[in-house]
């Protein structure tokens, strides 16, 4: 495919997946109050009608067509009013739009991945074409069904034969079809000519021409069609019958006008007055557009909401990595400059002025490129409606979701990272968290229907994401008796609560499936701490029984650029993240005591820390070995927390996050406490530390 195939196609996914989100938050929202309101009806008709005319343009024909039949179902609704609708039949109708999102999702998710649509649509077709007889049959309605794409009724008829007339006459192909395109769709040049590929499915090229005829390759032709429609000619009868077929299944074709020419008349040029007879809609049309559609070509429509398509502009994410690339670059560049060794001992007052100016705008350059990169979780909590309410129905627990900081901004890569371990621990919590049942809930006292909260909140450069549920809580016992059935757990030793439910997010623990028997957590919990340690952030359980339990996911704002704190061991450099430093002194021999396995541990506040040596750690051939000659670091990260000692603190800098080699990521390096690397102002490569792997990699020793 070529490049601007391949930005359509993107283009086509980007709008398709907004519009499905869109879709879900108005169904959901409806479902609540257990009717659609005008605006609903009116929205859902106009993505329907947009998803109909995109797929169509791309030719994904089974998209199309469920698009279009729903967008019939919501004109009947929207022509004859929600009450058409009894109330009996609104949870059906609720469970059928979900139904058409989950299906749209999976075909979308299965063009992303280039696998072949489901092709088998008959039974989503009937439900909905069986849904669209069962309103007709309500008192209040007397709206035919509508068709896929209606013939002109004979009160229009004198309008097309108007519009006909304006294309002159063909004695050779006397037989007609006049089609009209749905008003807004766009491209109807090269819908035009998708018709006339579908028609050669039925019928032979030398049977039919069409008006205009360079339809394929003049872009102009569109505004004449949208003017006069596009006509179709045939040379006898029953080969413009064979060609029907084609047309009604065209999800962009609004109605038709079969015509025979029986005296020829007379060629006319393009008029104004065929214009009106041609768009006109016709009487008792119940598929026509709404003259206000939006146009629904994928390259048009960037976003779904029309009020922010002036002040909104979708940017490709890897344009924006390229951004952040050479804004890095910068920031090192002027480090580099600023810091040349060739400048010390020089008093260069304008140069030094025009420094702090250079880096007071690479500092703002900074800020701006990383702001382009964040997103809110909005719509990440948003999916998690869907969840509840799924759950809710299917294991017969009445729940409710509540969102919280739902505007905090984080890095679209990281919030694109977290979607699935949020999902996931959603999920747990209605699955293993909330009660079986409601009258266990009040029989505790509590509300009957169980609370899920999603929270997120700033603090720093971190944001803080709470997964909350107000169910059962985590069973201690019956998790460690789990956890030492499984070998996890050492039969004799006592085992904190929070270290209990640490065995929860472990690979051993979730293999087994009577996990699930428990109240706590258990089964996928190690992928959700895999995956947002990935994205360099840690995960916490805490529960309280007959109260619930909470997961905190403690996640930075971007994994691109950091506020480090250079240290040094010996000539080798490292860098550690300021949010990661607790405290920084020095010490004394007579604080440092040996546990019973050898290892060194330190007091501090009252605690007794493990004290590890980053010398000792990589096997360095340089460096201290007098504690009291260099500096002790109190780092945490999580519910890890440690002395780390070097022999001399460079000074605070920010840094630019370099990933490290593939070579070097082949031998599993981050499992050593390395998670990349940086680039100083004079040139030096500086090892980027992960506290938490570093403290792992230590006690593997």
């Amino acid at each position: 495919m070529s490049n601007s195939g391949n930005e359509i196609l993107d283009m086509y996914l980007y709008e398709t997946n907004t519009l499905l989100e869109q879709l879900d938050s108005i169904v959901l929202a409806a479902e609540h109050v257990d009717s659609f309101s005008e605006d609903d009806v009116n929205e859902i008709f106009r993505i329907m009608h947009t998803i109909k005319g995109s797929s169509a343009m791309m030719e994904f024909t089974p998209l199309m067509t469920i698009a279009h039949r729903i967008e019939d179902l919501f004109f009947i609704i929207r022509d004859k009013g929600m009450n058409i609708v009894a109330e009996e039949h609104r949870p059906l109708l609720f469970d059928l739009m979900f139904q058409a999102i989950d299906y749209f999702r999976s075909e979308v998710a299965k063009i992303e991945n280039s696998e072949p649509f489901s092709e088998n649509i008959d039974t989503f077709i009937e439900n909905i074409n069986s849904f669209i007889a069962k309103i007709q049959q309500e008192p209040s309605s007397g709206a035919p069904a509508a068709a896929s794409a209606p013939a002109a009724d004979a009160s229009s008829a004198a309008s097309a034969d108007a519009a006909i007339a304006g294309f002159g006459t063909d004695p050779a192909h006397p037989h007609l079809l006049h089609v009209l395109f749905d008003e807004g769709c766009g491209m109807e040049n090269l819908r035009a000519f998708m018709l006339v590929t579908s028609v050669r499915d039925f019928c032979a090229d030398e049977v039919f021409t069409f008006v205009p005829e360079d339809v394929e390759t003049n872009p102009e032709t569109a505004e004449f069609i949208v003017e006069n429609g596009f006509l179709l000619r045939f040379i006898n009868a029953a080969d413009r019958d064979k060609a029907i077929p084609a047309v009604t299944a065209s999800g962009s074709v609004k109605t038709y006008q079969i015509a025979d020419e029986a005296v020829p008349a007379p060629k006319v040029e393009k008029t104004e007055q065929a214009a009106p007879a041609a768009a006109k809609k016709p009487a008792g049309q119940e598929t026509a557009a709404p003259a206000a559609a939006p146009k629904a070509a994928p390259a048009a429509a960037a976003t779904p909401a029309p009020h922010s398509k002036e002040s909104l502009i979708s940017v490709n994410l890897s344009k924006l990595d390229h951004l952040m690339a050479v804004v890095g670059e910068i920031v090192i560049t002027e480090s580099m400059v600023t810091s040349s060794p060739d400048l010390k001992g020089l008093k260069l007052d304008t140069f030094t002025k025009s420094a702090r100016q250079l880096r007071k705008l690479t500092d703002e350059l900074q800020d701006v490129a990383m702001s382009l990169r964040m997103v809110p979780v909005s719509g990440t909590f948003q999916k998690m409606n869907r969840i509840v309410r799924d759950m809710s129905k299917k294991l017969n627990k009445p729940a409710r979701l509540t969102l919280v900081g739902e505007d905090t901004e984080v890095d679209k890569t990281i919030v694109d990272n977290i979607s699935d371990p949020i999902m996931h621990i959603v999920r747990n919590s209605m699955d293993h968290g909330l009660e079986e049942n409601t009258q266990d809930r009040i029989d505790a006292g509590k509300d009957p229907v169980g609370e899920i909260t999603l929270a997120a909140r700033h603090t720093g450069s971190e944001v803080i994401i709470e997964i909350r549920d107000d169910g059962q809580g985590a069973n201690y016992d019956a998790v460690l008796e789990k956890a030492r059935r499984v070998g996890l757990a050492q039969p004799d030793v006592e085992y904190s609560q929070r270290e209990i439910l640490n065995f929860l997010m472990m690979p051993g623990f979730s293999t087994n499936i009577e996990v699930t028997e428990f109240s706590g957590r258990g089964v996928g919990m190690d992928v959700v701490k895999k995956n947002v340690e990935d994205v360099g952030g840690t995960v916490v359980l805490s529960s309280e029984p007959g109260r619930g339990m909470t997961t905190t996911l403690k996640i930075p704002l971007t994994m691109a650029i950091m506020d480090g704190m250079e240290i040094a061991v010996g000539h080798s450099i490292f860098t550690i993240s300021i949010n990661n430093i607790r405290q920084i002194f020095r010490v004394s021999s007579a604080n440092i005591i040996q546990d019973a396995g050898q290892k060194e541990m330190i007091k501090c506040m009252d605690s007794f820390y493990p004290l590890i040596r980053l010398r000792d750690l990589y096997q360095l051939k340089e460096g201290l070995d007098n504690v009291e000659e260099g500096i002790v670091l109190w780092v945490e990260s999580g519910e890890c927390s440690y002395c780390l000692f070097v022999d001399e603190l460079i000074g605070e800098q920010q840094v630019v996050v370099k990933p490290l080699p593939e070579y070097v990521n082949s031998y599993n390096i981050k499992t050593y406490g390395i998670s990349g690397c940086t680039i100083l102002g004079d040139g030096n490569i500086s090892i980027i530390l992960d506290v938490a792997n570093l403290y792992s990699a230590a006690q593997g020793l």
